[in-house]
């Protein structure tokens, strides 16, 4: 019979348990306090979650985010399977390969949106909602005071509204 930590690590769900720091232990090695933390929700669906966000803000940032991926403007974390272009006379694929127009028209959406933004509230829009840092997380990297980020993310979010023209 496998112990009850390992059935804890095979389960296949999102969620995880975590014991607070400073946490007493129950009989079973269980923390006494602990923290139900879905690792699959987005900063943004975590916000929402909580009602910081109304549905035009994270309907914004979910279009954002959509355009970051659908424009392939992230870095590549895994092997490219394309096969190789091969010297002009030979039969084969061509010398390079181009972008298709969905992926040039999301790049452009997503340069377009961030424009709009402007520098500052550019910056936490894409590390919250294309890194997915958290907005302590963003805060710190940006070298803002505590609590700040939500703040001029929210205004990020309405002016990204805006730009995508969601009915308010």
């Amino acid at each position: 019979m496998p112990s009850k930590s390992r059935a804890i690590h095979a389960d296949p769900r999102p969620l995880a348990e975590r014991g607070l720091p400073g946490g007493r232990r129950l009989a079973g090695g269980r923390p006494a306090r602990s923290v139900t933390v879905n690792q699959a929700e987005s900063p943004l669906g975590w916000l929402r979650a909580r009602g910081h966000l109304d549905d035009r803000q994270f309907d914004a940032g979910e279009k954002l985010r959509f355009d970051y991926e659908r424009g392939a403007i992230g870095p590549r974390v895994t092997m490219g399977w394309n096969p190789a272009p091969r010297a002009r006379g030979r039969r084969g694929p061509a010398e390079h390969f181009e972008p298709t127009e969905v992926q040039i028209a999301a790049k452009r959406r997503f340069d377009g949106a961030l424009e709009a933004l402007g520098g500052g509230l550019a910056d936490i829009a894409w590390r919250v909602i294309c890194d997915g840092q958290s907005v302590p997380g963003a805060e710190r990297g940006l070298g803002w005071p505590a609590r700040s980020g939500k703040l001029v993310l929210r205004i990020a979010l309405d002016r990204l509204a805006e730009f995508y023209r969601l009915p308010g």
